[in-house]
This record gives C-alpha cells, sequence and structure tokens, in this order.
C-alpha cells in the first residue's frame, strides 16, 4: 500500500471532505490557514454591520429603516451571499451591503426623492435585475468598456467624497451655514469629541496595521461615547444611544425581509426612474470588476493575460447579490475589496468566504448592539472608507499591447478632455447629495467637450444616448416633460 493511501486514509473525515471539496491541495493552502483567513475576512468587514444601519437610520429616516432589523438584514445578506459565493466560484470574495450604495438610497432615493422605504428598495431590486440581465447575456463587460476609464475612477472618488463629507457631517465637523452653505461645527462637547477621538484611533490602528483597525475604531469610540455620557450627563446622544444595552443579544428581527416596491417608477416618473437605476448601476458596476480583479490578482487567480477565468460565476452571485439586498430592505450588496484581507493571510478558495459568510450569520442575535453605537462613533468609518475611494486617482492603468507592457498615466487634470468632467463628477455628488447629478454631469461634459473638439467619433454610441438622457433629466422642468 503506498504511504499516499496510508495518508488519506488517515485524514480526518471532516478536514478530508473540505480538502476534497475546496481543492485546498491544489491552491497550496490548509483547512486552519483557511478559517483564519475567513475570521480575518470577517474582522475586517464587520464594521459594515454597525455603519449601514445608521447610514440607513439615520435621524431623518427613525421610521423607514429600523435599526435592529436593519442589522439582522444585514448580517444576513452579507452570510448568506458570501456562502454562496464561496460554494459557486471557491474563490476568496466576501459580500455585503456596498458604501456608498447605502448612502444613495438614504439620502437621494429617500431623502432627497421622498421615495418610501419599500420604493427605495424597488429601486435596489431593479438595478440588480439589470445587472443580472446584462451578465447572463454576455454584455456587461462590453458595457463596461463603453465608460472613459477617467470617468469610472470620477464616479469611485466621488462617492468617496459623498461618504467623506457624510462622515464630517455626522460627526458635528461640518454643519450647515446660511451665509456659506457648510461651515466648521462646535468643536466643543461630547458628541464631537467622540469623533475626533475614534478617528485618531483609527488612524493609529491603521498606521500600526492592525487588522480591523475600522471596526476596532467604531468599538472604541462607542465605549468612549458611553463614558463621556455617564460622566457629563449629556443629552447630546439620543435615550439608549450611548448606553449599556438592556440586553446584548436578541432574536434577529427580519422585519424588512421582503419590504420592496415597484412603485418608485410611478413615483418618480419613466425617465427619471430609469437614469437613476442606470446611475446606481454605473455604481455597482465599477466596483465590482475593480475588485474581482484586485483581489484575484493577490490571490493568483487571473492567467496570464490578467484575466480572471470564471469570471461569469462570480458576476452572476454578485448581481444576484444587488437583488438580494433590495429585497431585504438592506441596500445593494456587493463583493468587498477588504476579501483582500483574508487572501493577505493565506487564503485561497470557497472556504474562505464559507467560514466568513457563516460568522455574519452567527452575529444576526448581536444586533441590539446596533442601537448602542451612535452616529459620531461610525463617522470616523464613513471618512476613512471615503478617502480609500479615492485612491483609485493614484492608479495607474495596465494593459498589454503586441506583447508590449503600456502603462497609462494617471487622470491629467490641466487636460480640458479629462480634468473638466472628472471634476464635475466628483464635485457634483457630495454637493448635490446626489450620485444621479454627479455621473449625470460628467457624462454631459464629457460628450460636450469631445463635440467641440471636432472627436464625435471617438465618443461609444452608448455615452451619447446616456449624456442625451442625462440632458433630458437636467432640464426636465424647461422642456415640459413629467418624471
Amino acid at each position: 500500500m503506498s504511504q499516499q493511501t496510508v495518508a488519506t486514509r488517515q485524514e480526518p473525515g471532516t478536514e478530508g471532505f473540505l480538502d476534497r471539496f475546496f481543492h485546498l491541495k491544489e491552491f497550496g493552502t490548509t483547512v486552519p490557514t483557511e478559517v483564519m483567513a475567513g475570521l480575518t475576512t470577517f474582522m475586517v468587514m464587520a464594521y459594515i454591520l454597525f455603519v449601514n444601519p445608521i447610514i440607513l437610520g439615520n435621524p431623518d429616516l427613525p421610521d423607514q429603516f429600523p435599526i435592529r432589523a436593519t442589522a439582522t438584514a444585514t448580517a444576513l445578506v452579507a452570510g448568506v451571499m458570501t456562502i454562496i459565493m464561496g460554494l459557486a466560484t471557491n474563490r476568496a470574495y466576501a459580500i455585503a451591503p456596498g458604501m456608498g450604495l447605502n448612502a444613495i438610497v438614504a439620502f437621494q432615493l429617500v431623502g432627497s426623492m421622498g421615495l418610501t422605504m419599500p420604493q427605495a428598495m424597488g429601486v435596489i431590486v431593479a438595478e440588480g435585475l439589470v445587472i443580472t440581465a446584462l451578465v447572463l447575456l454576455g454584455i456587461r463587460q462590453a458595457v463596461f468598456n463603453a465608460i472613459p476609464t477617467e470617468l469610472k475612477k470620477a464616479i469611485s472618488v466621488g462617492i468617496g467624497l459623498f461618504i467623506l463629507f457624510i462622515g464630517l457631517v455626522n460627526g458635528g465637523i461640518v454643519v450647515a451655514d446660511p451665509a456659506t452653505l457648510v461651515a466648521l461645527g462646535d468643536l466643543r462637547g461630547a458628541p464631537v469629541f467622540v469623533t475626533a477621538f475614534g478617528l485618531a484611533l483609527t488612524i493609529a490602528l491603521m498606521a500600526r496595521n492592525v487588522r480591523g483597525a475600522i471596526l476596532w475604531g467604531i468599538l472604541g469610540s462607542t465605549v468612549a461615547a458611553i463614558i463621556a455620557k455617564a460622566v457629563t450627563g449629556t443629552d447630546a446622544f439620543a435615550p439608549g444611544v450611548a448606553e449599556l444595552p438592556s440586553q446584548w443579544i436578541a432574536t434577529p428581527d427580519f422585519g424588512t425581509i421582503g419590504q420592496f416596491s415597484f412603485g418608485f417608477i410611478a413615483e418618480l416618473g419613466v425617465l427619471t426612474a430609469i437614469l437613476v437605476v442606470f446611475a446606481l448601476m454605473l455604481s455597482d458596476f465599477f466596483d465590482t470588476m475593480g475588485t474581482l480583479i484586485g483581489v484575484g490578482s493577490q490571490a493568483g487567480y487571473l492567467n496570464e493575460k490578467g484575466e480572471l477565468p470564471q469570471a461569469q460565476r462570480a458576476l452572476v452571485v454578485d448581481s444576484l447579490a444587488a437583488v438580494a439586498g433590495g429585497a431585504a430592505g438592506t441596500s445593494s450588496a456587493t463583493t468587498y475589496i477588504e476579501s483582500a484581507a483574508g487572501v493577505g493571510v493565506g487564503g485561497r478558495t470557497g472556504l474562505v468566504a464559507v467560514v466568513t459568510g457563516i460568522l455574519f450569520l452567527l452575529a444576526m442575535p448581536l444586533a441590539p448592539l446596533v442601537e448602542v453605537v451612535p452616529s459620531q462613533a461610525t463617522a470616523p468609518a464613513l471618512i476613512i472608507v471615503g478617502w480609500m475611494m479615492m485612491s483609485v486617482l493614484s492608479e495607474r492603468e495596465t494593459r498589454t499591447q503586441d506583447g508590449r507592457t503600456i502603462v497609462g498615466r494617471a487622470i491629467d487634470f490641466a487636460n480640458l478632455e479629462e480634468g473638466l468632467p472628472v471634476v464635475a463628477t466628483m464635485v457634483m455628488m457630495p454637493l448635490t447629495y446626489n450620485i444621479t447629478n454627479g455621473i449625470g454631469a460628467g457624462f454631459i461634459t464629457w460628450t460636450l467637450i469631445k463635440i467641440f473638439k471636432g472627436k464625435f467619433r471617438e465618443v461609444h454610441p452608448a455615452m451619447h444616448i446616456a449624456s442625451l438622457a442625462f440632458l433630458v433629466y437636467f432640464l426636465r422642468s424647461y422642456l415640459g416633460v413629467e418624471v
């Protein structure tokens, strides 16, 4: 009998099954390594359990998104869809409700456009169905390629600025001002102290390369808020917030599950509804493609051409995650760049994702703890995540042509064709609290400059159509278009 046969027989049953199912030996990894990688990925992503419910349930929308139910749904969607991703693709990608996408729901769809929570979730479901159809029809990549690289980066940066701005407002660092629109807030008092403490703590942990720095920053600043409220007796925090919870665990609240409606079409009008879904789709689109390639490169998934084999499976799961997020009432779920944390400690297979997903599901009973966290404690997380999303400006596109590697330059802001559309996209999002406005401004500016310079044919037909639609959207009141 060969030594290999003896080794196989001596292999523990469960470990042997996992090895065969996830092809651990082929990827040069082991069960303990994959489990530790799954725990690492969960730690760096767990901040979404606190941030997502607070963004969706901001003080202006207390009845639309109940904190406890939204926290349960966040953990449920992240858990189920991450497990599905691991089983369907055997890749270490993890999924959760997306930052930026949740801000669109709270501040644009519900806060600005006046949609109800079910109607806003209907937009998310519609966006997910559209992306799923594009993937199944094999044209998602074609649509992705139709958008200029500079605008892809600008959309990510604009959303990052939007999130960062929300963090500054939630933390009391930036306030409304009748003369200048915005101004520096009153830096005295417990709430701003909590934000400053949390931001300093998070930056310090990141500087020391501590895994889960954002999560530890949220927890640390929450403890600071509890102490500050107990010592000063301040009423700056709402009742029940920044106080030790009356219960630490509770039966999961599934009250938001299935709460979605396509009534947003009648509420917004067909044109606006289409453009909102389109803008949300673009926001989701580029994050996913960049994440799959970025994490895939680190994990060694890419082939010699820099392509991701069997990318279709991952794209289908990611698209269905958007549908699941909307159907569960927790915003669009997407693949997280934080998946790279698990890969960084040696994780390589879908077992990493399965472990991460199980940990998210186990976190569902902890929803009462989310109600304790003040918005000032999550403000540093928004500021840091916003900054992270802006890092694409420093990236350089690398591609191969005729056997030669070509490194593309970064955005040239002094170039009218590139710089002005990018700035229009980035600036309009935070200043108007509206992602659609930013994307529309960028598309129109890009197309008009190309036309003015006699480069009409250089613009993809899809860009011409989208720009015209956005132009009608902005001028609808003058054109008498009902939306």
